[in-house]
């Protein structure tokens, strides 16, 4: 039966490393335009905070799609909804201003990187999983990071432009180790 499963997840691992390298190159973009916006919460500036969270449910959906063969999708799930909230909630507080912001962001970092490493610790015998389990535990702490800067003088979105870019990385690095996984797995086939 352990056979059926890896046969199975090594299956899988293709369209998890696309959804990881999509997810990479979207946290990178979203980075750089985040950047370029500042910290004015212009009109442009709010699409990107309403995005991320956004982009984050499509991705969760595709990832359950495809995470039949990878065990329970019970975590995603959770992701979806929250991310939802996300994107409905800092679309609300971005209308108030940057502190709001940053603490609805830093609640959804915290939930959301609890939920990515107990769904990576439930797929670590996939492989490639160590860096979604320390991208979610450095989520949570950056969710905390973020609520207290809310309560600074001259709170900044340019942290969560940082906060983009380390996670893109983790999942680019995620994806390099589930493409070397499959790589072997089909050299052991052979």
């Amino acid at each position: 039966m352990a056979s059926v499963a890896s046969a199975e997840q090594v299956a899988a691992a293709p369209a998890l490393r696309r959804l990881y390298v999509i997810r990479f190159v979207f946290a990178a973009a979203w980075a750089a335009l985040l950047l370029v916006s500042g910290s004015d919460l212009t009109t442009g500036t709010k699409l990107l905070l309403f995005l991320y969270p956004a982009f984050d449910v499509a991705a969760a959906v595709v990832d359950a799609r495809s995470a039949r063969a990878t065990g329970p999708a019970k975590g995603l799930y959770v992701n979806m909804a929250v991310s939802a909230l996300a994107a409905v909630g800092v679309a609300v507080a971005s209308a108030s201003g940057v502190a709001d912001v940053l603490r609805v962001w830093g609640a959804w970092a915290v939930f959301s990187g609890l939920v990515q490493l107990l769904v990576g610790v439930a797929r670590r015998s996939m492989g490639g999983q160590w860096a979604m389990i320390v991208s979610g535990g450095i989520s949570v702490l950056a969710g905390a990071s973020f609520i207290r800067s809310a309560s600074q003088d001259d709170p900044s979105l340019t942290a969560l432009a940082g906060y983009a870019t380390l996670g893109g990385i983790f999942f680019l690095v995620s994806a390099i180790r589930l493409s070397r996984i499959t790589s072997n797995a089909g050299s052991h086939a052979v």
